[in-house]
């Protein structure tokens, strides 16, 4: 494991230049039982489609940011902002699937990630940060510790990766100092 990680912004070009590598760390993630929308079965296809057919798309269109941890090159976490809103709410965006590959995690990655998120998103007058993450999960003391407050709990809002359970999601917002 290496200790050189660094955070990247990539444009649409580099994402679609690393659909492999951005493929297998989502598989290895929801596999490892990370709570970020996919079930079982989930193969290396299944995960390189979300990217092209979702993420890819939306960074064309300018509507979402991708930031990528790398070590040695090779892609360990990301995390998305998405400035999809409404014309009401051109103040705010979405943090959207934080993720670590389960091998490079517990080294302040994700924490890096945000990071760079908040940045862009104070930049872009993105002022109001938004997510959910599952409620109880390893991700949520990250997100309060960065300053998120919850806004309140959905019961059984999302299926588990493995079974029919349902777990209950938090909403969490944090509002960037003007």
């Amino acid at each position: 494991m290496s200790d050189q990680i660094t955070i990247a912004s990539f444009d649409a070009d580099q994402l679609e230049s690393h659909l492999e590598a951005f493929g297998e760390m989502l598989h290895a993630c929801v596999h490892d039982g990370a709570s970020i929308g996919f079930i079982d079965p989930f193969d290396i296809e299944d995960a390189k489609a979300f990217w092209r057919d979702m993420v890819l798309p939306a960074m064309r269109g300018g509507k979402r940011d991708l930031f990528v941890a790398l070590a040695d090159n090779k892609v360990v976490g990301t995390v998305q902002l998405d400035c999809a809103t409404m014309p009401n709410q051109v103040h705010r965006g979405e943090v959207c699937k934080l993720m670590v590959h389960p091998h490079y995690r517990r080294l302040g990655i994700a924490r890096k990630l945000m990071e760079a998120l908040e940045k862009r998103a104070f930049a872009k007058a993105r002022h109001l940060l938004t997510l959910d993450t599952r409620t109880g999960d390893s991700a949520e003391p990250l997100y309060a510790s960065l300053g998120f407050e919850t806004a309140g709990v959905i019961p059984a809002y999302a299926r588990d990766p493995f079974s029919e359970k349902l777990s209950a999601t938090t909403v969490m917002y944090k509002q960037l100092a003007v």
